[in-house]
């Protein structure tokens, strides 16, 4: 059957050392690549989602989000379309350090944080609705510059939570408490005649069974 609409398969990147740790990290100074394991996570999502016809790639400029999108990328023969906004959330004087840290030495900004990251930011870095905008300028070009097909979206924990919650119509402020989004999972989204349709949120059966016991934040 022909094609209705626009397919968004929203990927966080395979695992990394601050995915094990659930350290902070967002900004391109303070930028892993994938793990042994990781790498493993992207070949298997290939593997799983080659076949289908995809249409385009947007991707997270962070190494993590690259190295997760290059091997269908690869296969498919899909130019990535590398953009700005779908980063990960920039932590400021938080990058690199582990929650119990900075609640140690930015207790009263870290509470304020955990309680409205909408509006408050960490240290230096992103409020939620900063995230919100800049991610939905992706969404916005992804809708107009594709009357069908399934696309590509690679990206980081927290923005793709806040992308989900901007389509779900969830206030951003709530997105650590409304929905989980383990490395690798996927989640798919038609962008209908009549506004998004979630087909699946946070799926990770492309992985092996010792992929998906693996920890992660």
């Amino acid at each position: 059957p022909e094609l209705m609409g626009v397919f968004l398969y929203f990927l966080r990147h395979g695992q990394t050392a601050y995915s094990l740790t659930g350290g902070y990290c967002g900004t391109p100074e303070n930028d892993p690549g994938l793990t042994p394991a990781g790498l493993a996570m992207a070949r298997e999502f290939a593997d799983s989602y080659a076949t289908l016809p995809w249409t385009a790639a947007y991707v997270s400029p962070l190494r993590r989000a690259v190295e997760t999108a290059e091997p269908l990328c690869h296969r498919c023969q899909l130019e990535m379309q590398l953009r700005e906004g779908l980063r990960e959330v920039m932590y400021g004087r938080w990058e690199g350090m582990h929650p119990t840290a900075v609640d140690r030495e930015h207790h009263d900004e870290y509470v304020a944080w955990l309680t409205d990251p909408a509006w408050y930011a960490p240290i230096g870095g992103e409020r939620a609705v900063d995230i919100a905008r800049r991610s939905a300028q992706v969404l916005d070009e992804i809708e107009h510059t594709h009357s069908s097909g399934h696309i590509l979206v690679v990206s980081h924990k927290a923005t793709i939570r806040i992308m989900l919650c901007t389509l779900l119509g969830i206030d951003v402020g709530r997105y650590r408490d409304r929905l989980d989004m383990p490395v690798a999972a996927v989640s798919v989204v038609e962008l209908a005649r009549r506004g998004p349709l979630f087909h699946t949120i946070a799926d990770r059966s492309h992985l092996s069974e010792a992929l998906r016991s693996l920890p992660s934040t």
